[in-house]
């Protein structure tokens, strides 16, 4: 069977939308399921909509420079880091990342999170230095364009605060950016950690590799020598362009799946070693004070977790209806193999589709449809990772760590749908 035009269309099908019939139908449609941050948002002119031609055809635009260094649209001003409410310095502080607004794997260079000891320090590139001593056959001091003329990798990877989450301690009102805000993914280039080591010769006694930073603090963390000569960069590009000077510019380390404390920026000092340096960041801090009063140390790995972005904490639903979970999973020990989806709190779970790429320490996007009846709902996700690791619940967690420590929580989030379309975080 054919219309009018010829197209053909099979028996008990509608007949074919006209252009204005499938327009006003599609704005129905997403109109009856749409998922918005709630704000004041004016009504669209009328003369701007289909089929009239709206003003922004009618002149021309912005100059190709104006401005030299591209930035978003001034409608999307609204996404933005957000400084973290528990710091207490203005230069010891951190932003966190707005996963409710981005799509895809990738954060942009600008929204990545902050962690910062002693503010971000102005390092002139040509002046910077890396030493490499201890435990090697040569001492060696590196410039910026030495260590350029290394062959270079480049790898998409997450960087995960190990304070990223909240042991539920978090308000209502909570966004996703305020309970997991602390992580971002980014495209990192540099040279394998393993080949500047290979160039000082590094001796058969040699475990451990202690990094040191150029910032106030002088960050200091100590490294396994397994996991400098494995998947360790010395990065100076992020997302194709130079790192960004809060992301430790001109140098950082970079330690895929570890800690993000562990990445020390401003990278100007490898110190080899026979055994752990046990400086103040693994020691005092960045240790897991367990329930009987021991303390977990190099605990460097991020496990498995997985939060739902959409819809999540401060977004609002429309009215019952179809709508799209949508949200993000990673793992410090490889591939994320499954994540699964409840809309009832943990008492029923069905598989999400993950969105390719899949890849190895890095933020998996993954989705699943859900047609929503306008009754409360509680909305989670639970990662496996390919180890066979699976993303506990919280009381599991606590029942483990306790509340002493504010350090790795990777606990199942939940967001609590309300009758009337909000979402808040319900922990």
């Amino acid at each position: 069977m054919a219309d009018r035009a010829g197209r053909r269309r099979g028996p008990g099908l509608p007949r074919t939308l006209g252009r204005r019939e499938v327009l006003t139908a599609g704005f129905a449609a997403a109109g009856a399921a749409a998922i918005h941050v709630p704000e004041a948002v004016a009504a669209p002119a009328p003369d701007n909509l289909p089929p009239n031609a709206p003003e922004w055809m009618k002149a021309q635009g912005a100059p190709i420079l104006h401005p030299a260094y591209g930035v978003p649209s001034p409608f999307e001003a609204g996404v933005v880091r957000q400084p973290r409410s528990r710091a207490r310095m203005s230069t010891a502080a951190s932003s966190t990342t707005p996963l409710q607004d981005l799509h895809g794997i990738i954060t942009p260079n600008g929204l990545h999170f902050e962690r910062h000891h002693a503010g971000v320090p102005t390092i002139d590139p040509d002046q910077h230095r890396l030493m490499v001593h201890g435990l090697v056959d040569h001492p060696l001091i590196f410039t910026m364009a030495d260590l350029m003329r290394f062959p270079s990798q480049s790898r998409i990877h997450f960087l995960e605060c190990s304070g990223n989450g909240s042991y539920g301690a978090l308000p209502p009102t909570a966004t996703a950016q305020d309970t997991h805000g602390l992580i971002s993914c980014c495209e990192w280039a540099g040279v394998p950690l393993a080949t500047v080591l290979a160039e000082a010769g590094v001796q058969a006694r040699a475990a451990w590799v202690l990094a040191e930073g150029a910032d106030a603090a002088g960050m200091t963390r100590s490294i396994p020598i397994t996991k400098a000569l494995d998947d360790a960069l010395l990065a100076y590009a992020q997302n194709g362009e130079r790192l960004r000077p809060e992301q430790g510019y001109p140098l950082r380390l970079f330690l895929p799946g570890y800690e993000g404390n562990m990445s020390v920026k401003w990278l100007r000092r490898l110190k080899v070693g026979d055994q752990p340096f046990e400086t103040r960041e693994e020691t005092s801090k960045y240790t897991d004070l367990m329930p009987d009063g021991t303390a977990r140390q190099f605990t460097f790995v991020m496990e498995a977790k997985s939060v739902i972005t959409v819809p999540s904490g401060g977004q609002q639903l429309s009215g019952a209806g179809f709508y799209g979970i949508s949200g993000l999973a990673w793992s410090g020990r490889g591939r994320i193999a499954r994540v699964e989806v409840s809309v009832d709190g943990g008492a029923h779970w069905r598989e999400a589709k993950l969105q390719a790429p899949v890849l190895s320490k890095c933020l998996t996007r993954f989705r699943a449809p859900w047609t929503w009846d306008g009754a409360p709902a509680n909305l989670q996700s639970r990662a496996t990772d390919e180890t066979g690791y699976v993303q506990p619940t919280r009381e599991v967690l606590v029942g483990v760590r306790g509340l002493n420590s504010g350090y790795h929580d990777n606990a199942i989030q939940t967001w609590s749908v309300q009758a009337d379309g909000s979402v808040l975080n319900a922990a």
